[in-house]
């Protein structure tokens, strides 16, 4: 026997379906009419863009992990980002504008074991390395007599800057780009004098290493601008900050082509048989106000962020800060830690004066890091 039942069942089935697709064709329409014709996003998506964007500040936050939760740099530098990339922030900075520049010792590496890198790399050069003390010049001699004392003093003579940039034209003069680059990463791989378990080329500040993956990672052009010669930073940096050889900038000696002699680069022609090679002399002195020329000359924009630690640095930071049209700062290194590193309190001293007095931000070694070179390592 059939269920009568069904025949009076059918009706209903095809008005409750007329019904739910009605309704499901309000709710769309709803949906995309809302908020003024904008279609809205379900609470769901709501809540995973809130938590990706509380992760996000949080992953920045911990790319600092080797910097103490109540220093400045950590905290002004963490909001100084998440402002300056939030497109719809009114100090959104575009990226071809967010250029970072660093200078290198005592900002990125170590410069008193027992002084800068290439003042050490000179001396070695001149009065210990067997293939060239014997040639080299009285002058280079005595450069390098007036860099042990400031080695044994701890005090920068007046004029060794110069001094020093011309000992290195004269004492590498000669070399290919590829042979003084080799001469300076044989002697990175040297150990430190002051430190167990660290060669020159592992003594770069880890905390500030991470400094530089943060803004690259928020896209940020990050330049060395340092006082440093060009060719000595490259081939002390190289390997360490992950930067084109392009983006590392320092003082300058003069290049010819190989067979050029005496003769004028305008006049002479480079050949199918020439190499390029240092020249022997002394350009300029990256330091002070011409770091700031060097900058306006190579990178052509004005950086919105300087990282400094010394007098040689003021100006670079000055030109960042000032007359900005973007959101700009300046941090300076203080070389406050006697314990960790070979500090200097009275010139750590001078430097919180300067910030304070210019409107940088202090970075204190021994109390923003929670490291400075990383396990394993301790000064002598």
């Amino acid at each position: 026997m059939k269920n009568i039942n069904n025949k009076t069942a059918t009706p209903w089935k095809i008005v409750s379906a007329v019904l739910a697709v009605a309704l499901i064709v309000v709710c769309c329409t709803w949906a995309v009419t809302a908020n003024n014709g904008q279609t809205l996003a379900p609470a769901s998506d709501i809540a995973v863009a809130d938590v990706a964007e509380g992760t996000t500040q949080a992953q920045e936050v911990d790319a600092l992990s080797l910097w103490t939760d109540d220093a400045p740099l950590k905290t002004e530098l963490t909001a100084y980002i998440a402002a300056v990339t939030d497109e719809n922030s009114a100090e959104f900075i575009p990226v071809e504008n967010r250029i970072a520049v660093f200078d290198m010792d005592g900002t990125l590496c170590c410069e008193t074991d027992p002084g800068y890198f290439d003042h050490k790399l000179l001396y070695h050069r001149v009065m210990e390395d067997p293939d060239y003390k014997d040639k080299a010049s009285d002058e280079e001699k005595a450069t390098a007599a007036i860099i042990k004392e400031y080695f044994d003093t701890g005090s920068y003579p007046s004029g060794l800057d110069v001094k020093h940039g011309t000992a290195v034209a004269t004492a590498f003069k000669g070399m290919t780009p590829e042979e003084f680059d080799a001469y300076v990463k044989a002697y990175r791989d040297e150990p430190m004098e002051s430190y167990t378990n660290l060669t020159n080329g592992e003594a770069f500040y880890k905390p500030m290493l991470q400094v530089v993956d943060l803004l690259q990672a928020n896209d940020f052009k990050v330049y060395i601008v340092s006082g440093t010669d060009r060719l000595i930073t490259r081939g002390l940096a190289e390997g360490v900050i992950d930067i084109p050889l392009a983006q590392m900038i320092g003082s300058d000696e003069s290049f010819v082509a190989s067979g050029q002699g005496d003769e004028d680069g305008l006049g002479y022609t480079f050949s199918k048989d020439d190499k390029v090679v240092t020249g022997g002399e002394f350009l300029i002195k990256n330091l002070k106000t011409n770091k700031v020329t060097v900058i306006e000359q190579e990178i052509g924009v004005q950086p919105v962020l300087c990282f400094g630690n010394s007098s040689g640095d003021a100006a670079m930071a000055n030109f960042t800060i000032n007359n900005n049209k973007y959101k700009a700062a300046a941090f300076m290194l203080c070389c406050d830690d006697t314990e960790r590193e070979n500090g200097n309190i009275e010139k750590a001293d001078k430097m919180r004066a300067s910030c304070e007095e210019n409107g940088y931000t202090t970075v204190s070694m021994k109390d923003d890091w929670t490291t400075i070179y990383g396990d394993g390592v301790t000064k002598k």
